[in-house]
């Protein structure tokens, strides 16, 4: 028996294989290219290292694609012989990986919440937990899980810091802006490199509308984060938000060729990131010229994938957004088959909010706005099931209003545009529409004080 470098026990007799795993659980936390192999270099000290086994098959089912499902199941089919002598942490590891591969991942969340219960200090299964239950989009599971444990950790413990953004992050999920950046600060300071760190204090910019500020915040060049894996996609991608919120559309553009693309490979292709900056800057009235082919050529062969919702949206999205419409309604004929044969998660909400979601998409892109806007209109609010954070979701209000005022249901976009500047003052261009739709609707006055508060508003965007 070894103990990692938080105390907690290790069905191994390998200290080697603790060294590695304890690397790959911070390299994991770091966002850099080199955890995996980490876990490999653990397994090779000792192959029937249960928790190494569960983090291989925990990284197999990060890459979201149906084609790592029966090296994962192989790798729980390693694991079995061994449970019984492990711990019961290392067994409600194997639990929540099993689960996962289902596709239930509300079954997942609560295995790793139960071992939290047992060991507050397991950083893998808190950073896990905390990723999946995003995907979730259940911001009150963020903040509870996270808040469950913080008694446990001090600055004495290794990974504190990491602790402290995730706080960060749930807080900011859940409204508590000024925490939430104090926390997410106190995170930077502890590890400048923490990516999650710097991405909850950019949330927080991005929600209160402080898009200059956000900007200087995510001053960093290229070479900055060289060493760091996909995810460094997602920060650029916010940094183009804020772009975008002050009307800097070439710059915008810039980033999507220069940071958001570098990350794509014969292997991966970032398309949430990458489609939902694209219609940002269409709805915009950006031309982004021939940057949907790639996208939607990579959707094309995800069709039948089915690992997360929040996934699928994007790809249907880069699938219309090109034209191939068609495709698109494969990939729902397939969503619908999916819902049909499995249970768990992951399909309950494919059948109840992502086909539907879709079929506005569709809608849309056909130029069916009223059809779309009648779609999308009753489940507004209903969206977080599908996962992501509140300013990536953002992207479906978006589009819903933009359906309102194409599809001349103008009360709706009225509505829609009224609750936009409550909640975002900042933004001279939501001004400007909420303006021009109050105008159509003969309300002159409200027209006219709208059009004022553009003037003095901070975004250009």
């Amino acid at each position: 028996m070894q103990h990692d470098v938080r105390g907690l026990e290790l069905t191994t007799v390998s200290a080697a294989a603790t060294r590695h795993i304890d690397q790959a659980v911070s390299d994991f936390l770091n966002y850099l290219t080199t955890a995996s192999a980490e876990v490999k270099s653990a397994l090779a000290e000792d192959p029937d290292f249960v928790l190494a086994l569960c983090f291989r098959g925990y990284f197999l089912m990060m890459l979201e694609n149906r084609a790592v499902l029966p090296k994962v199941h192989e790798t729980l089919d390693r694991m079995k012989p061994h449970l019984d002598a492990v711990t019961p942490r290392e067994r409600l590891h194997a639990r929540a990986l099993e689960a996962w591969a289902t596709g239930d991942l509300a079954s997942a969340c609560l295995a790793w919440e139960e071992l939290l219960t047992e060991a507050p200090r397991d950083l893998l299964a808190l950073k896990l937990h905390h990723t999946m239950t995003f995907y979730t989009g259940r911001s009150h599971v963020l903040r509870a899980v996270v808040s469950s444990v913080l008694g446990a950790w001090d600055a004495s413990v290794p990974g504190y810091g990491y602790v402290q953004g995730m706080y960060a992050y749930a807080l900011e999920e859940n409204g508590d802006y000024a925490a939430a950046e104090r926390w997410g600060r106190e995170a930077f300071d502890a590890n400048p490199e923490d990516l999650w760190a710097i991405h909850s204090v950019a949330h927080v910019m991005e929600m209160q509308g402080r898009s200059a500020e956000g900007t200087k915040w995510l001053d960093y060049s290229q070479d900055n984060w060289a060493h760091k894996n996909p995810f460094k996609a997602h920060v650029w991608w916010h940094a183009a938000l804020f772009l975008l919120a002050q009307g800097d559309y070439e710059r915008a553009l810039n980033l999507y060729d220069n940071e958001l693309v570098s990350v794509n490979s014969p292997a991966y292709v970032d398309v949430s990131n990458q489609a939902s900056l694209l219609k940002r800057l269409e709805i915009a009235g950006v031309d982004v010229g021939d940057r949907w082919d790639v996208l939607a050529e990579h959707a094309e062969t995800r069709i039948e994938d089915h690992m997360l919702p929040f996934r699928d949206v994007h790809f249907c999205l880069a699938l219309t957004a090109r034209g191939n419409l068609d495709g698109a309604r494969r990939q729902i004929g397939s969503m619908r088959a999916f819902a049909a044969d499995n249970r768990g998660w992951t399909a309950n909400v494919t059948k109840s909010t992502l086909i539907p979601l879709c079929e506005a998409i569709i809608a849309y892109e056909s130029g069916e706005y009223g059809k779309a806007c009648d779609l999308l209109w009753p489940m507004r609010n209903e969206l977080a099931l599908i996962g992501g954070s509140h300013a990536q979701r953002d992207l479906f209000a978006q589009i819903l209003g933009d359906t309102a005022v194409r599809g001349s249901k103008l009360s709706i976009a009225r509505s829609l545009l009224a609750e936009r500047v409550a909640r975002r003052p900042s933004s001279k261009g939501t001004w400007l529409k909420y303006s021009s739709v109050l105008d159509e609707l003969g309300e002159s006055d409200l027209a006219k004080r709208a059009e004022q508060n553009a003037a003095t508003a901070a975004e250009a965007g």
